[in-house]
């Protein structure tokens, strides 16, 4: 996994064009980079990164950023109790409850 400035990259390699291709994972926005070795996709990455941040810059707008690691989930008011009985019966806030539980199976 390639990381530059928050921003994650996930690369393969086509065997059949004897390139690599990558993309950014963890924004919403299209971010995309190519090369044909290690040292040209890390180079690539950065660029591609570089590029996306002014291009946003240039139109004004907040370019889109990694996971902020706040999740909105939405569920049955009878589920939200539930677990809101758990999480208090364990002396924990909802939040930290629902965490655990998730990195549990993480």
């Amino acid at each position: 996994m390639l990381n530059y400035k928050g921003y994650q990259g996930k690369v393969i390699f086509d065997d059949e064009a004897k390139i690599f291709h990558g993309e950014i994972i963890n924004t919403r926005d299209v971010i995309t980079f190519q090369g044909k070795s290690v040292d040209e996709i890390e180079i690539a990455f950065r660029e591609s990164i570089d590029d996306y941040l002014e291009f946003c810059k240039e139109r004004g707008e907040q370019p889109e950023k990694p996971f902020s690691g706040k999740f909105v989930l939405r569920m049955s008011p009878n589920l939200h109790q539930k677990i809101f009985v758990r999480a208090s019966k364990a002396g924990k806030s909802l939040n930290k409850w629902v965490v655990e539980k998730l990195e549990s199976v993480t």
